[in-house]
């Protein structure tokens, strides 16, 4: 299966971690040390487990299951949904709503939401006044925003 290695890792700057006052004890065995208020991630614990990762999501989607793409940080955003995209898997590219995974039965009523939004929207809104159509779009863009990666989502990836 796929393999990456610790060059490759020290490159893409995965060993830089949070700033040193953010972080939780049960993740200290994982932290090298602390440079400049970052910690430094122990790439040599770290490259056993995301290589096991990796082959486990390289059977997941061959085997037909889904991926859920998350990266909320503005530099990975439109990263995240390009390959997300191209892969046909859902994402999560702005914010991470509360209850997305455990109370899906609410984020599925704002999924509905934005679908009826949508099919309004084709037909320009035109059964609506200004002020109403204008409410409608920004409520339409704010949701598409936040769940426009996972509407198409049946359930619980």
């Amino acid at each position: 299966m796929a393999k990456t290695s610790m060059k490759k890792m020290l490159e893409a700057g995965v060993h830089f971690g949070h700033r040193s006052r953010f972080w939780h004890p049960k993740m200290e065995r994982y932290i090298y040390g602390t440079r400049n208020g970052v910690h430094i991630i122990n790439l040599e614990k770290t490259l056993p487990m995301f290589n096991d990762v990796l082959n486990y999501a390289s059977k997941t989607a061959a085997a037909g299951g889904s991926i859920l793409f998350v990266g909320t940080k503005r530099a990975a955003t439109d990263i995240i949904k390009e390959e997300a995209i191209r892969c046909g898997m859902p994402y999560v590219n702005h914010r991470w709503l509360g209850g997305m995974m455990t109370n899906y039965k609410t984020i599925k009523a704002s999924i509905k939401r934005l679908k009826d939004l949508e099919f309004l929207a084709e037909e320009n809104f035109t059964q609506f006044g200004k002020k109403e159509a204008l409410m409608m779009t920004r409520e339409m863009e704010k949701l598409e925003r936040s769940l426009g990666g996972i509407k198409d989502l049946g359930g619980i990836p």
